[in-house]
């Protein structure tokens, strides 16, 4: 007689739940691998956008937006803008060839980033959280 094994409700049970777990994993490491991409994605263009001006800069913004320095917030595209284009006219010749970067951490949506440009700055850090592809908030500090 050939022997029969039943499954029990409760052991379906328990064998869907892992199912699911295992599905639910899959998708929460892809989005963590996505965020990642995103955000290191937006970073790398963030970076290579000061070659290409502020219009390049601001793709990477949205209108709500914002970005915190040590002295002041700024809310939105526009504000944001003005922080750019300030900071573009005050490079003086010779910073963008003296520009290093030397460190770079990306976390799920965080990059973090420590920048020198000597002499003119000795030491500088950026903090970016990305969304949706674009920097939803940003810190910046030079020395």
């Amino acid at each position: 007689m050939p022997l029969h094994i039943q499954s029990s409700p409760r052991r379906a049970f328990h064998q869907g739940a892992l199912v699911l777990a295992a599905a639910l994993l899959a998708i929460l490491s892809g989005e963590a691998a996505a965020a990642y991409a995103s955000t290191e994605t937006v970073l790398k263009h963030h970076l290579g956008a000061f070659a290409k001006g502020l219009d390049e800069i601001m793709q990477d913004y949205s209108d709500s937006s914002i970005l915190l320095t040590h002295d002041k917030k700024y809310h939105g595209k526009e504000e944001i803008r003005g922080f750019f284009d300030g900071f573009l006219k005050s490079v003086k010749p010779g910073f963008w060839e003296a520009f290093k970067i030397n460190a770079q951490a990306i976390d799920g949506d965080v990059a973090y980033l420590v920048w020198e440009a000597k002499p003119f700055v000795n030491i500088a850090t950026d903090t970016l959280v990305v969304r949706k592809g674009k920097i939803a908030a940003q810190t910046f500090t030079a020395g």
